[in-house]
């Protein structure tokens, strides 16, 4: 079992965020029913944890009008609302001890995650699986789409930042945030990661170090100087033959077995005091391979092993 739940942060505090509008691409509002739905409940009381109260955030979407042609910050204004409520569940969340573990949503779900965690920790470590950079802004954005701005709005690359979230700490250090199965950027991305000392692991580094290498490394520059580490979890990052219920597949991914044991690792590390689970999107999975895979994952991080 993870380390932080052997020491007493036993609770894990389910939060659904059903939101789409950052992705630009329906379905992945029913990412947590489906997640849900593929066991992740029984699978923690069969590993013996402990469940909180579970919580759903009441998210902006429902009527909404679509984006104006050419807008570089779509959905901006009902990003940063659901933003400020996830972070103020997640805050509650880890200042009674829980352990939140995000149901998304798109990825811009994160900005919401990390605004409530930074406004616990004082320095906060990041592990951001994802195929993705998703470090563009208004300047750099070839869609738009809010999804592919969280990890910049996390660090302050750009207008759009955890300072415009209520309630929100300090701003990410480039530092500690480590990027795991990148495989495609934009030119700007590219040119932020090399000047912001950011770590990132593309699927060439992981190809010639191998996962193992790449997750030792990835554990020592996140955790850090932190007070805590949280993972953020893009289904993207896998193959899209082994996911392909994601709204922005590429393909050249994660295996499955790669996935799982960079995960165990994290649980043999001890670090590691939060997880989202995003970008799952079951209408464009209709068997669910997606979902299951989201479970079994959340499984080895907290500490599921084989034997």
């Amino acid at each position: 079992m993870n380390e932080r739940l052997r020491n007493g942060q036993r609770k894990i505090q389910l939060i659904r965020v059903p939101f789409w509008l950052g992705g630009g691409r329906a379905g992945t509002e029913l990412g947590p029913e489906s997640i849900i739905e593929a066991g992740l409940k029984r699978q923690l009381r069969a590993m013996e944890l402990e469940l909180a109260e579970e919580w759903e955030v009441d998210v902006p979407g429902d009527a909404v009008e679509p984006a104006p042609s050419g807008c570089l910050m779509k959905h901006k204004a009902e990003v940063a609302e659901m933003a400020g409520l996830v972070g103020e569940k997640v805050y509650r969340s880890v200042s009674s001890g829980a352990f939140p573990l995000v149901l998304g949503g798109d990825h811009s779900v994160a900005i919401g995650t990390l605004a409530g965690l930074s406004g616990h920790y004082g320095k906060l470590g990041v592990i951001w699986f994802d195929a993705h950079g998703d470090l563009n802004h208004e300047g750099t954005t070839p869609s738009g789409n809010m999804h592919g701005m969280a990890l910049a709005a996390a660090v302050g690359h750009g207008s759009f930042t955890l300072a415009d979230i209520p309630g929100a700490g300090p701003l990410i250090r480039p530092g500690n945030v480590v990027l795991v199965g990148v495989r495609e950027l934009d030119p700007g991305e590219k040119e932020f990661i090399r000047s912001s000392g950011m770590t990132c692991f593309t699927m060439h580094e992981i190809d010639r170090m191998g996962i193992h290498a790449v997750m030792e490394q990835a554990i020592a520059a996140a955790g850090r100087d932190a007070d805590g580490v949280h993972v953020s979890f893009d289904l993207d990052c896998l193959d899209p033959l082994q996911a392909p219920g994601v709204g922005t597949p590429v393909p050249g991914g994660l295996s499955y077995r790669e996935a799982h044991y960079a995960l165990e690792l994290l649980a043999e590390s001890g670090i590691v005091t939060s997880l989202e689970l995003v970008e799952v999107n079951p209408v464009l999975d209709p068997a669910r391979r997606t979902a299951r895979a989201a479970v079994e994952l959340a499984a080895s991080l907290l500490g599921k092993r084989i034997l």
